[in-house]
C-alpha cells in the first residue's frame, strides 16, 4: 500500500505520506490531537481530502488534485476498520454479524456462514456463534469485531485503538490474537500503548500535528527515539541541541534550560569521531534510573548537573519518580524522604556522562 495526502480537517493542516510492505504492520502513536485517527479515516474514505493519491493493491483508493478527480467509496476500497468500541449489529448473532461481510460481497448465505463460523474459530470465539452483542462482555464483543473485520477479506486492516475499552484481563488476549491473525496481512494500528508496538508492529510511526516525525523499526524507534513522543514511550528523558567535540549543547527545548553543556558517549561517531560531528543537530537521551537527586549542586568531570523545579512526585513501581525541568529521576522512597522532596522545591538532577547516550538527529 501507498499513500500520500494533504488536507485541512477540522482547521488542520495534514501533509502525511506512508507506505506499506506486503505483509507489513504499522504501527502509528503520537499525542492527542495529532491526526492519527483522521489518517486511518482518510484511507478507510470516511474523509476526503483535499489533495493526495492512495493506492492499494492496484487498486486506486483515491486520486485527487488538479484536473484529477479519481475516488473510490468505502465499501469498495479493500479496507476494514476496527474501533476502539465493537460497533457490532444488535439484532444480529454473533455469526451473523460476521457472515455480513461476506454477505455484502455476494457470497452465498451458506458460504458466508461457514466463513463466519471459521473466523469465530480463529478468534477462538467459536462458543459465541448463537448469542446477540448484548450478552457479550468487552472482550468477548471486540473478538467477534475481529472476525467480522476479518471475514471480509480485507486487503488493509485499520485498528483504531482496538485494545483501549478492554479490561487488563482481555486485552492480553486480543493482543495475542491480533500478534497471530496480523502475520500475513497489511495492517496500521493506531494504538497509545508501546506493549501493542512492540507485539504487533514491524514499524512505528510517530505523528504530530499532522505530520510524520519519526518512522522506523520498532526496537530502533523506542531505544534511539528522536522525538519527545517517541522518548516518553521509552521512558526515557530526551533533550535536544547541537552536538560539539564531547557531547551536545542544549537548545532550551522539553524545559531544560539553554546552553547547558551535556557529555556523554557518540553513538555510531563515523571516522571523524564526535569532534566531526559537531554543531549537527543531535539528542541526549538518558534513564530516568541512572539519574540522582541532590539539593545542591554535584560537579564533577564524568557528571552532568540539572537544576531543576520538582513539579511532581508520583510512585512507578517500588521507586519514587521525580520530574523537573522536564526531566524524570527514580529514586527510593527512601531518598526521596531524606530529601524532603516536594513540588516548588529547587533541585539537582545528576547523571554520569557513561549513561547519555548522543547521536545526531
Amino acid at each position: 500500500m501507498s499513500f500520500s495526502f494533504h488536507a485541512a480537517v477540522a482547521q488542520r493542516d495534514f501533509d502525511v505520506s506512508l507506505a506499506l510492505g506486503p505483509t507489513e504492520t504499522v504501527a502509528v502513536m503520537g499525542p492527542n490531537g495529532a491526526g492519527k485517527s483522521t489518517l486511518l479515516s482518510t484511507i478507510a474514505g470516511l474523509i476526503r481530502p483535499d489533495t493526495g493519491q492512495a493506492g492499494l493493491n492496484g487498486r486506486t483508493l483515491f486520486h485527487l488534485g488538479s484536473g484529477t478527480h479519481q475516488w473510490t467509496p468505502p465499501h469498495r476500497r479493500g479496507t476494514a476498520l476496527l474501533a476502539q468500541e465493537p460497533l457490532l449489529f444488535p439484532h444480529l448473532t454473533a455469526a451473523d454479524n460476521v457472515a455480513f461481510g461476506p454477505r455484502s460481497a455476494g457470497i452465498p448465505p451458506r458460504k458466508a456462514r461457514e466463513l463466519a463460523l471459521q473466523w469465530l474459530a480463529e478468534v477462538e470465539a467459536a462458543d459465541l456463534a448463537g448469542r446477540r452483542p448484548a450478552g457479550l462482555s468487552g472482550g468477548q464483543a471486540q473478538r467477534v469485531a475481529v472476525a467480522r473485520a476479518l471475514a471480509a477479506d480485507p486487503g488493509l486492516l485499520l485498528l483504531d485503538e482496538p485494545m483501549a475499552a478492554l479490561d487488563i484481563h482481555s486485552a492480553p488476549l486480543l493482543r495475542r490474537l491480533l500478534k497471530r491473525v496480523l502475520a500475513d496481512r497489511q495492517a496500521i494500528i493506531v494504538t497509545h500503548d508501546v506493549l501493542d508496538a512492540l507485539m504487533l508492529a514491524d514499524r512505528v510511526v510517530v505523528l504530530e500535528n499532522g505530520r510524520i516525525v519519526e518512522d522506523g523499526p520498532t526496537r530502533e524507534v523506542l531505544e534511539r527515539p528522536r522525538s519527545p513522543f517517541a522518548a516518553g514511550l521509552a521512558g526515557l528523558n530526551f533533550v535536544t541541541g547541537t552536538l560539539t567535540a564531547s557531547g551536545i549543547r542544549t537548545s532550551g527545548g522539553q524545559g531544560v534550560a539553554p546552553d547547558l553543556e551535556i557529555a556523554g558517549h557518540l553513538e555510531e561517531p563515523g571516522e571523524a569521531g564526535q569532534a566531526g560531528a559537531a554543531g549537527l543537530p543531535g539528542a541526549a537521551v538518558f534513564p530516568p534510573s541512572a539519574v540522582s537527586v541532590f539539593l545542591t549542586d554535584a560537579h564533577g568531570s564524568p557528571r552532568n548537573s540539572f537544576p531543576v523545579e520538582v513539579t511532581d512526585l508520583e510512585p512507578h513501581g517500588d521507586q519514587i519518580r521525580v520530574r523537573g525541568g522536564g526531566l524524570a529521576a527514580d529514586i527510593t522512597p527512601a531518598a526521596s524522604a531524606e530529601l524532603g522532596l516536594a513540588p516548588g522545591m529547587t533541585a539537582h538532577f545528576v547523571v554520569k556522562s557513561a549513561a547519555v547516550s548522543i547521536y545526531a538527529t
